[in-house]
């Protein structure tokens, strides 16, 4: 689409949000020398011929752009509807106060006593014409006229001027379009600081341009008619370590049901299983890159303090007259929108809170196959983020559902209910030999590292995951480059590396009753030679002695 294109499709979209007749052709803004400024206190629109807008007119918009890079555009349209008499008298004031000048003997000392001073303190002087009109939003909310000159700041005391014009609504689009109606800081920044001049319930985003063309080809396919050798073998690529079938599990259980798709992923913490659900998803939609942006991706990490479906589905705002969309509900949305591709959304760490509560109304839907209950009105409320947001909306079949437990001191069980509707994988047998040869051939710059580490971690991960207090690959990761950054910066020993690394990493997720006692000598055994480790080992033996239970975080 090129560049006159989706400006006329902007455009024809506000004309029919605002809802005026076909003889209220829009003013373009949007060419080199007439589009949009930022002045001190407030904004320029542009540069426009009002030298023919008549007495009676029904309204005027004016249709405006902001660039922002690297390729963000921000279209915005001003609707002048109740105050167009206000606009049409200050245009004829304008060309009367231009006359008065032209006709008087001392033209350039013509002093207008109603008219504000520019920031440079000289008296401003009008034109008896209106052929090029500067239109300005200040701080005030307020459309701002003049026909001659320019101003580079509207910080002046408005008081004293002429009247001005107030808008009735600034509709806003944004281009680029992406699935996720995720857009750049800056664009968004804009959109927000317009709202700040006129209002926020003023500015309304609109919808303009079909946003198939930002999703590839292979974001248009689902899992299950991908063979699930390619999925292991990009999973693979892109760094995952899962050598128990994990893949091949969570493949099967997450498409074996054509209408419901929801897998949770248990085990020990840093085990991977946010990243499988992350590259298995990239996988899926051919990403190649772990940092590359996938709008059909939505991370959504629980908040303990969740107990409705308000974080999940959302709730209306009356503050602001717009329904709030969080991050689940926006990945609902998406899936509607492109019902040929799968749209995956991660509850990350989901037993924060009671996920019967706040889950409660996704699950009934997955199980009746009914439809969200937003809200009660029978008209479509505006969403936070720019989309309409109807009472009821069916859970698509396109969406999978991933949830990642970790069964801790810090997270609540998970009911028989939530359990019955998933398929629950566990992820807590961890292969540091494994995981070590898949670390140093993506990065073989640490072999020594892995060397010097390797030993160590093995006995120790082996005592540790027979009491259920094994550790994960992210641990295994941080353990060998903290070695490699010490070697290559510090100088230290291997061995005071292990040392410090086992108190600081390692035992310090230690805890356990009598149960463990035999654990704790264990590890005293295998710390020798290392004294750091072997003190705090020893120290918890002695609390096992004295208060019958131990924790090294106590």
């Amino acid at each position: 689409m090129n560049l006159v294109e989706r400006q006329q499709r902007f455009l024809e979209a506000a004309q029919k949000h605002f809802g005026t007749s076909k003889s209220v052709r829009p003013r373009e803004l949007f060419g080199v020398s007439n589009s949009a400024k930022i002045v001190e206190g407030g904004i320029q629109l542009g540069v426009v011929n009002l030298d023919n807008v008549k007495d009676d007119v029904e309204a005027l918009i004016f249709g405006c752009v902001m660039r922002f890079p690297p390729e963000d555009e921000v279209y915005f349209a001003v609707l002048v509807r109740s105050d167009r008499a206000s606009l049409v008298k200050r245009l004829a004031d304008m060309k009367r106060l231009g006359s008065g000048a032209k006709a008087a003997s001392t033209a350039d000392d013509f002093e207008l006593a109603e008219s504000p001073t520019d920031d440079g303190g000289s008296v401003i002087k009008y034109k008896a014409d209106n052929n090029n009109v500067a239109i300005y939003i200040a701080r005030d909310g307020k459309l701002w006229l003049r026909n001659k000159g320019f101003w580079s700041s509207l910080d002046f005391d408005h008081s004293s001027a002429t009247p001005a014009i107030e808008p009735d609504q600034v509709v806003v689009a944004l281009y680029p379009p992406t699935a996720s109606a995720r857009r750049s800081l800056l664009a968004r920044e804009f959109t927000g600081w317009l709202g700040s001049l006129v209002g926020s319930q003023k500015v309304h985003e609109l919808p303009v341009w079909a946003d198939t063309a930002t999703l590839s080809s292979d974001m248009r396919r689902m899992p299950a008619s991908i063979p699930v050798a390619e999925i292991e073998a990009a999973v693979k690529a892109l760094g995952g370590h899962y050598p128990n079938g994990e893949v091949r599990r969570f493949h099967a259980a997450l498409n074996f049901l054509p209408h419901k798709h929801f897998v949770i992923l248990s085990g020990l913490s840093g085990t991977g299983k946010t990243q499988l659900a992350l590259k298995y998803a990239r996988a899926v939609h051919g990403v190649t890159s772990n940092t590359a942006d996938d709008p059909l991706i939505f991370e959504c990490p629980v908040r303990p303090e969740w107990t409705d479906p308000a974080g999940l589905t959302g709730y209306f705002d009356v503050l602001t007259n717009r329904y709030v969309v969080p991050m689940f509900l926006e990945a609902v949305l998406v899936a509607t929108a492109h019902r040929d591709s799968p749209v995956f959304v991660i509850l990350d760490e989901m037993n924060l809170a009671r996920v019967e509560y706040y889950l409660s109304d996704v699950l009934a839907c997955m199980e009746t196959r009914g439809a969200l209950q937003l809200h009660s009105n029978s008209v479509p409320l505006e969403g936070t983020t720019g989309a309409s947001i109807r009472a009821e909306l069916p859970l698509p079949t396109n969406l999978f559902i991933i949830g990642t437990i970790n069964v801790d001191e810090t997270t609540n069980p998970v009911s028989d209910k939530v359990l019955d509707r998933a398929s629950v994988i566990d992820m807590s047998t961890v292969d540091v030999p494994g995981f070590l040869d898949s670390l140093v051939g993506r990065e073989p710059e640490l072999k020594a590292a892995r060397a010097a580490s390797e030993t160590k971690l093995i006995e120790i991960h082996g005592l540790m995951q027979q009491y259920g207090l094994g550790f994960g690959y992210r641990l295994i990761e941080e353990f060998v480059r903290y070695h490699s950054f010490d070697a290559t910066h510090l100088k230290s020993a291997a061995a005071d590396i292990t040392d410090q690394l086992l108190v600081q990493k390692v035992l310090v997720k230690l805890r356990g009753a009598e149960r463990q006692r035999t654990l704790l000598t264990r590890l005293d055994k295998t710390c020798e030679g290392l004294p750091r480790a072997r003190t705090f080992v020893r120290k918890l033996l002695a609390d096992l002695d004295d208060f019958g239970s131990f924790q090294a975080m106590r």
